[in-house]
């Protein structure tokens, strides 16, 4: 193996030079990196920005764009929830009402119903007596014979 510190220090120079010489190349590599500067600056970078500002326009719009509908959509939803709450409100109410008629329609018919049994009772009962009575004035009718045909028989 060769030993770096041993080959720099054996090297030896001779004449102008050495590790920074200044002289006619250095102006000439100065202008050609002014001039690389200049081309990369022309083809790549300046398209490069103007490309990343493109993007960054782009980006911001459908951000704000995005950021609009959103809002629109928050205020749809409030909208749609206020008003499905005034018609869960309106249904409530409805279905209240609904209910107080139909036990209002139930209690109606509940007591002409009543009133007609009451009668139908007060027919039925009234009926009943009225035969009552005649089977009772006909088994005394009968009792009547009977005791009288008794009678007969026995003063025979």
């Amino acid at each position: 193996m060769i030993n770096f510190s041993i080959l720099i220090s054996s090297s030896e120079v001779i004449g102008p030079g050495g590790l920074f010489d200044i002289n006619a190349t250095l102006p000439l590599v100065a202008i050609q990196f002014i001039l690389l500067m200049v081309i990369l600056n022309i083809i790549l970078y300046n398209p490069l920005l103007t490309i990343i500002a493109e993007r960054k326009e782009y980006i911001l719009t459908n951000l704000s764009e995005a950021s609009k509908i959103l809002a629109e959509a928050n205020q749809l939803t409030t909208q749609y929830e206020q008003e499905l709450e005034n018609v869960r409100k309106e249904a409530q109410l409805e279905i209240t009402k609904s209910q107080k008629i139909h036990k209002e329609i139930l209690e109606v018919e509940l007591n002409i119903s009543q009133k007609y049994i009451d009668n139908l009772l007060d027919t039925i009962t009234k009926d009943l007596l009225t035969k009552k009575d005649i089977a009772l004035n006909n088994l005394d009718e009968i009792v009547q014979s009977l005791a009288v045909n008794i009678e007969t028989r026995l003063a025979i």
